[in-house]
């Protein structure tokens, strides 16, 4: 630890109040924290969504009038992103502009982690990938892959690691889905190829729903297609050198039938014009919300097989996450903003180095994470992995 690192304020910086933005999560800031600040394009804006969580007299309310964030951020204070990952770099520069902690749901982009370079020496935590995928995902990643490799040890033969997550609706329409994040998020990320371990041989998917499979979990079917760049979490899990990978695929999970109904959107997302892609995003956006009526749910399975060279089974350990929505929160809310509120919580006790953290990095400390998270109603169940077929047609 820096020997001039800020001394922790007490006062938190919440930026944004979405759709992903949870009572649960927050509430636990309002519990914890000496001081919660929520920012957003009006304050009126923030006060009825405070007052709709149930928070309304919990934190203070402020507008992101031009200078107002910087005149409010002090040293020793935690601002927290919860805006689009475009946002985040300025964010960024400012928090370290005022010698304040930073933290977001988002990966870890190039520019972020240009912009955090002067972290360290600083003194100060920049917390990324602290939500849900990314973010919780992580953290059963590093249990399961510790728990094998104390099991099978540093070598194996081959090797099965799958991690699929998606946001689907409780009751499925006909489309499949109904948008309970940022819609243009949504349709951006299908339009970035994904890189991943297939038969033992790197793959990329240049249109990821092409690659998309049926996934059966305890008996209810669903499609899961592999998303962005699985590659790096390779070395991200710590997974052995010694461990051949058969398959390694971080992914996206939809209801059966989501690629029959999605194809035009498909088309949209394969000509590749941007204007195009965000007027079909908030055209859908507004055909296929999470309303008020609806529930949705959130279902993550992060699996590991660890088998012999004739195939035989050595090791085989899944962690599910199963949640719907209710009355009072979305699924998504909080299961994204529940993990990054306590990665605040453990920045405010001075309990992370300073400079670039990825939600837990390690065994011991994603055991932290994931009590937490059980504490505060989100548990997860161990099962056997997913059982995967071959592509869908």
């Amino acid at each position: 630890m820096c020997a001039d690192r800020p001394t922790a304020s007490g006062t938190v910086h919440w930026i944004g109040t979405g759709l992903s933005t949870g009572r649960t999560g927050l509430g636990v800031l309002c519990d914890r924290a000496e001081r919660v600040v929520v920012w957003d394009r009006t304050a009126e804006r923030a006060r009825s969504r405070l007052s709709a969580l149930g928070l309304g007299d919990r934190a203070e309310v402020r507008a992101l009038g031009e200078g107002a964030l910087e005149a409010g951020v002090g040293p020793g204070d935690v601002i927290v992103s919860m805006l689009p990952a475009a946002e985040h770099p300025a964010l960024l520069r400012l928090a370290l502009a005022r010698r304040a902690h930073f933290a977001c749901t988002s990966y870890t982009s190039a520019q972020l982690e240009e912009e955090a370079k002067t972290a360290t020496a600083d003194g100060l935590v920049v917390l990324t990938e602290a939500g849900l995928d990314p973010g919780i995902d992580h953290l059963m990643a590093h249990q399961l892959i510790e728990r094998a490799r104390q099991d099978v040890g540093d070598t194996a033969a081959a090797v099965d690691f799958t991690s699929y997550c998606g946001g689907v609706p409780a009751v499925p329409n006909d489309f499949r889905y109904r948008f309970s994040w940022a819609p243009y998020g949504v349709l951006a990320a299908l339009g970035s190829p994904a890189r991943y371990v297939e038969g033992g041989e790197e793959r990329t998917a240049r249109h990821p729903w092409e690659a998309t499979r049926r996934l059966v979990l305890d008996g209810e079917a669903f499609e899961a297609y592999p998303n962005r760049d699985s590659m790096p979490f390779v070395a991200q899990y710590a997974v052995p050198q010694g461990w051949r990978l058969e398959t390694f695929v971080r992914g996206t999970l939809r209801n059966a039938g989501w690629r029959t109904a999605w194809a035009a959107v498909f088309d949209t997302v394969r000509a590749g014009d941007e204007t195009a892609v965000r007027a079909l995003a908030a055209e859908l956006a507004d055909r296929y919300p999470t309303t008020e009526a609806d529930r949705d749910r959130v279902v993550l399975t992060v699996g590991l097989t660890v088998r012999d060279a004739d195939g035989a089974t050595r090791w085989r350990q899944a962690q599910v996450l199963d949640v719907t929505g209710d009355a009072t929160e979305s699924a998504m809310a909080r299961c994204v903003s529940l993990p990054v509120a306590h990665g605040v919580t453990r920045i405010l006790d001075g309990a992370l180095p300073a400079g670039v953290n990825r939600a837990a990095e390690s065994a011991d400390e994603a055991a932290r994470w994931m009590e937490f998270l059980r504490s505060h109603g989100l548990r997860t169940a161990f099962d056997g992995p997913p059982e995967q077929t071959d592509r869908s047609a």
